[in-house]
């Protein structure tokens, strides 16, 4: 499902435990990390594709994580051509995203992420909340930036919570 501007509706997942590091996962066979994204089916509400994103990528349900906030508009960013599978007819350009930011509320070992016939990652660790800026791929840089400043103000109010 591609938008009148060429975008793919997707959701993104920043998953922080309780000291606020971030989830980050390598790409099955791939030197890429990122954070867990996936595209939202026709008709489907963009919450419940982060719940079955975070269960097929992670191998968590809702029972194991705390929902802190969203991203109050779509994110686009542009995948550039040598990146894009060869489709002269298609109208693709890139993604829009919704971002959500959760907090594991489960352990450490609640992460499966074999939960899928056909995983996306191979590998997992927790980092520093803003590392991951350093090491997305470039074109995805200016969307991480974004999301990551729309909802730390959420992690900060924690702080005080806890």
């Amino acid at each position: 499902m591609i938008d009148e501007h060429g975008y793919r509706p997707n959701v993104g997942i920043i998953l922080c435990n309780r000291v606020n590091q971030v989830f980050w996962a390598r790409r099955c066979g791939q030197d890429g990390w990122q954070f867990p994204q996936g595209g939202v089916r026709p008709q489907e509400p963009v919450e419940q594709a982060m719940y079955r994103e975070l269960r097929e990528e992670v191998g968590l349900s809702p029972a194991h994580i705390e929902v802190l906030g969203r991203t109050r508009d779509w994110l686009h960013y542009d995948i550039p051509d040598h990146f894009r599978r060869r489709n002269p007819n298609s109208a693709f350009r890139g993604q829009k995203q919704i971002w959500y930011l959760l907090r594991l509320i489960g352990q450490d070992q609640d992460v499966r992420l074999n939960a899928c016939e056909r995983p996306e990652f191979d590998e997992w660790r927790w980092i520093e909340y803003w590392s991951a800026l350093e090491h997305i791929i470039s074109f995805k840089r200016e969307v991480y930036q974004r999301a990551l400043t729309e909802l730390e103000p959420l992690l900060s109010s924690l702080k005080t919570r806890d």
